[in-house]
């Protein structure tokens, strides 16, 4: 077999049925081919066939990794062209990268022409810098931190402690091969991590002395010799709309955790402005001798205006003094911008990394306040205040990145969604439209649209192989009263304590807030001899591991559990969720969209919160039935989950589990699966 480098088309490829590839594949794992898997392989294959945009709904257990990547595969040896798989979460891609696609390689290639070739592809800040290490960039801590002994002492300062993650990356720095910062072993913080990496903007590119063994260059040149290419959303997101040219030229793209899509589409395309960073943009403007006394002047003008001006969404002009405040910092950016051309003197180490950081920090201060100063109809402008760190910032997000996805995405490419929860309620217009897809464009499986037409697209939900309900139970609290402003009642955590101690443990208890996880686990622990884990008190990996190898331990934790656990078997026989996931109603974006949604004619609530609440529930109560062994409950301690109006709607989005509302009955189940 031979390996591709030139992207040519497989000689043969074509002639290979799919259902060949899906059962070298399936047997490899040890499986057979499930319906719903076979079902979407081939909708996958004949939308890319096709250049007919897909929709798919696959619940766990149906193997959907599979059931895109063999047609991915195949398309791109029959294409000659590779295709782009991007994931939301990190751990999804090192699964595919690390674990599905070199089974699956294997496998196919006694059946292929030549063997597939993947390659993993991050945005360059993931990546060790080589120049930075080697003094190349300017450091945000005291370089004598980096030269002291280490110690586990307490008492050592903040600097020295960051000193020691640092010196360890530099030591990691000579042993790695790929420089990605997800192979760490032991993770550090993200300001370690920015002393050894650098931004795309802030890259010397090719005046770069270690370019030939620049880890992020290596990465990408070996993304465009492979046939498929793993990536993120933010990074596809940001390359499609710049046009940045990182991603290889490719004509299908398939989006796993589509459920996420577009809020992460819209977290890397938001621009913020506060006092932090601009202190640390005058220091480096300091170090290359640029006076910056103008700056730290509109700087410390933007801090004070900041902090007079209302906490949340901006409608309208800025504040007066807010407005000024931002085209003055605007002015003295540019000024600063063209004074640090030419600054620093260029025998000296490191002066043109410098030079290029603090420029490329200079451009994004200004871009972000002409963004602020005349925000475009669909920018949505906001103040926050936080209590935890006392910092005041600016924020500019887009009311929706429909128009921008379909424009700089979906129309020059074909695109294949995915996800356990895409079609709430049964329909996928809502997640199409997040994206630009458009109600009328929609068609049926089988059709085939003429293929200058990008706009069509079809749905299909093939459903899951579990027998939900005679797996599991979905029980609703309601005789406890609703849930309040001002944290968990006395009422759920009591009864909260007799599920767990009911369950004897094997509980993933789910918070909307990190202070309601913490509470609740205090009032447990306080009442039953049983091991409680909770979030924050050591690394998410660390936790879920100990939950897992312990079949009595409970975890407690926010947002990051309910879509990011997989543990199957008697460690998890109990999820319970504190409270409807609605989002906060004064969220700048949510108010913003809703109000959008009512303008037009429609209602703002169910089209926004309710739908925003229902991909949570889906995504908290899909951690219970991972396998077809797999018994247990859903506890949803919110009785508006039965009696509110909108309680059928978000029933609708959960897995099909036998329901129930009586206290008796669900602790009486939980008692006997315990000693099963």
């Amino acid at each position: 077999m031979t390996t591709a480098t030139d992207h040519e088309a497989a000689p043969g490829a074509a002639g290979i049925q799919l259902s060949t590839l899906m059962d070298a594949a399936v047997s490899a794992i040890g499986g057979a081919v499930r319906p719903g898997q076979q079902a979407m392989a081939e909708a996958v294959d004949t939308a890319m066939t096709a250049n007919r945009h897909l929709l798919v709904q696959a619940g766990t257990g149906t193997g959907k990794s599979l059931a895109y990547l063999v047609p991915a595969l195949r398309h791109a040896l029959v294409s000659g062209r590779p295709v782009v798989v991007s994931t939301a979460t990190i751990a999804l891609q090192t699964q595919i990268v690390r674990k599905d696609l070199p089974r699956l390689v294997e496998a196919l290639a006694p059946h292929l022409p030549r063997t597939p070739t993947f390659a993993l592809l991050k945005g360059r800040a993931n990546y060790l810098c080589r120049h930075k290490i080697d003094g190349g960039y300017p450091m945000d801590i005291d370089p004598g931190a980096l030269f002291s002994e280490a110690s586990t002492d307490p008492a050592r300062t903040g600097s020295e402690r960051l000193g020691d993650q640092v010196k360890r990356l530099r030591e990691w720095a000579e042993e790695t091969d790929s420089g990605d910062r997800d192979s760490l072993e032991d993770p550090v913080s993200d300001r370690a991590w920015r002393q050894v990496s650098v931004t795309g903007s802030q890259c010397i590119g090719s005046s770069c002395p270690m370019l030939e063994s620049c880890f992020a260059e290596r990465s990408r040149e070996l993304a465009r010799e492979v046939d498929l290419v793993v990536t993120n959303h933010a990074l596809m997101a940001i390359d499609s709309f710049d046009s940045l040219g990182i991603i290889p030229d490719h004509d299908v793209v398939v989006f796993d955790e589509a459920h996420d899509l577009s809020g992460r589409v819209t977290s890397a395309v938001t621009e913020s402005l506060n006092p932090g960073m601009l202190r640390g943009t005058v220091r480096d403007l300091r170090g290359l001798g640029v006076a910056a006394t103008a700056l730290d002047d509109a700087a410390e003008e933007l801090r004070e205006a900041l902090e007079l001006a209302p906490d949340g969404r901006v409608i309208g002009a800025l504040p007066e003094r807010l407005g000024d405040a931002v085209q003055q910092l605007r002015v003295e950016a540019r000024t600063a911008h063209s004074d640090a051309k030419d600054a620093g003197d260029d025998a000296t180490v490191g002066t043109a990394g410098s030079r290029k950081a603090v420029r490329a920090n200079l451009q994004e201060i200004i871009e972000v306040c002409e963004r602020l100063g005349a925000p475009a109809d669909e920018d949505v402008v906001s103040v926050s205040h936080s209590q935890a760190t006392g910092r005041s910032s600016i924020q500019v997000a887009p009311l929706s990145v429909a128009g921008a996805m379909r424009g700089a995405i979906l129309e020059s490419r074909t695109a294949v969604l995915t996800s356990a929860t895409l079609a709430l309620g049964g329909r996928f217009e809502p997640a199409a439209g997040e994206v630009g897809l458009a109600r009328a464009d929609r068609m049926g499986p089988e059709s085939t649209p003429p293929r200058e037409d990008r706009s069509a697209w079809a749905g299909l939900d093939v459903g899951s192989p579990f027998a939900y309900r005679s797996q599991g139970i979905l029980y609703t609290a309601r005789h406890l009263p609703q849930p309040g402003r001002e944290g968990p009642s006395t009422a759920m955590l009591d009864h909260l304590t007799e599920l767990v101690e009911a369950s004897h443990g094997g509980a993933l208890c789910l918070f909307s807030s990190r202070r309601g996880a913490e509470l609740a686990a205090e009032h447990v622990r306080a009442r039953l001899d049983l091991t409680i884990e909770v979030q924050g008190e050591d690394s998410m990996a660390n936790l879920v591991r100990k939950f897992r190898d312990d079949e009595d331990a409970s975890l407690f934790g926010t947002l990051t559990l309910w879509q990011g656990v997989d543990v199957s078997g008697p460690s998890l026989r109990l999820v319970t969720i504190d409270r409807i996931p609605f989002p906060r109603p004064d969220d700048p974006l949510v108010s913003a969209r809703q109000e959008r949604i009512a303008q037009q004619g429609g209602n703002g609530f169910m089209g926004i919160s309710a739908q925003h609440a229902a991909l949570l529930l889906a995504q908290g109560a899909g951690r219970l039935i991972r396998s077809h062994e797999d018994r247990g409950m859903v506890a949803v301690l919110d009785p508006r989950l039965a009696t509110a109006r909108y309680g059928s709607f978000l029933r609708e989005a959960m897995p099909p589990l036998w329901p129930t509302s009586e206290p008796e009955i669900a602790l009486g189940a939980l008692r006997r699966l315990s000693t099963s």
